[in-house]
């Protein structure tokens, strides 16, 4: 791996740092948005007291904080693949740029040693699972190594419900911060209860301390509602969705193509506003999970 010096002097001196994913920015996001959020969430990050640390595969090599350049390369060329963890070892033995998943950046993260991570929404068990078996390899990750993750909660295109149930299977902590609902990425209910709630950055801190205290060697979700402001109501996006997925059924379109062509198409339905979602809630996840990272530092 090629750590940057800001991140190396960072991890030495103990001092707090946060990773980011970047396909959100290659496979999230269209261009020019998806750099310009990229940019403003590293700054969040630093204005909050901590360093941020993008990752991602450039040229075959792991990449553990990413200079303006290199963000604008994942955000820009069409050729950077989506890696997750079964992805990693030819992408790096070929030599190619590779965005890394929730799960992917997890284990770089892990590798690195940091121990907070922050994304936009989690994956998760999809919709029709029980006959296509289309499962993330995010809960597998976070079965499995030891990463705070702050997100959004699970996507709201997948089986919230049976996400959960797989996690509690998995024995992985969720916390939600400051509700006793379980969100759903563009709205802040999903109709499930918090397994957990917590009501600051400390609290998380102070769990994360005790999981590893206890041997706990599992990942930590903790499930950051998007503001109230900048919600889409459940039902509304709910629509939005099932729109989204019979297009997606029509299409025949599965694998890793099925979250980027929903988010996208999400998108076009709502003319942009679920684009303004993601970009808030991302924003409002960096925040928190800086607060979080320089909690567990303290």
């Amino acid at each position: 791996m090629a750590v940057t010096d800001e991140v190396d002097a960072a991890l030495a001196a103990g001092r707090p740092v946060v990773a980011l994913e970047s396909t959100i920015i290659s496979h999230g996001m269209p261009y020019p948005d998806n750099v310009a959020m990229a940019l403003e969430v590293e700054a969040i990050v630093r204005e909050a007291g901590a360093v941020p640390a993008t990752i991602a595969v450039l040229g075959g090599v792991p990449r553990i904080g990413l200079s303006p350049d290199d963000l604008e390369l994942l955000a820009s060329d069409a050729n950077v693949a989506k890696v997750s963890v079964r992805d990693l070892p030819y992408v790096v033995a070929r030599g190619a740029h590779g965005a890394t998943t929730v799960a992917a950046t997890m284990r770089l993260a892990a590798l690195a040693g940091i121990d907070v991570f922050v994304t936009g929404g989690l994956g998760g068990v999809h919709r029709g699972a029980a006959e296509s078996f289309d499962v993330s390899a995010d809960l597998g990750e976070l079965a499995t190594t030891p990463v705070t993750v702050v997100s959004a909660g699970v996507k709201s295109i997948l089986d919230i419900g049976l996400t959960l149930e797989l996690l509690e299977t998995n024995s992985v902590p969720v916390l939600v911060h400051g509700s006793d609902e379980f969100p759903s990425f563009y709205s802040r209910s999903s109709g499930f209860a918090a397994p957990a709630r917590v009501d600051s950055a400390a609290e998380v801190a102070a769990a994360m301390t005790a999981a590893r205290a206890l041997g706990l060697t599992s990942g930590i979700v903790v499930a950051n509602p998007i503001p109230v402001a900048d919600e889409i109501p459940a039902a509304e996006i709910g629509a939005v969705i099932d729109r989204a997925l019979a297009d997606l059924e029509a299409l025949g379109i599965g694998g890793k193509e099925v979250t980027p062509y929903l988010l996208s198409r999400i998108v076009e339905l709502t003319d942009g506003a679920s684009l303004v979602a993601n970009v808030a809630l991302v924003r409002d996840n960096a925040r928190f999970g800086a607060a979080i990272a320089v909690a567990h530092a303290r």
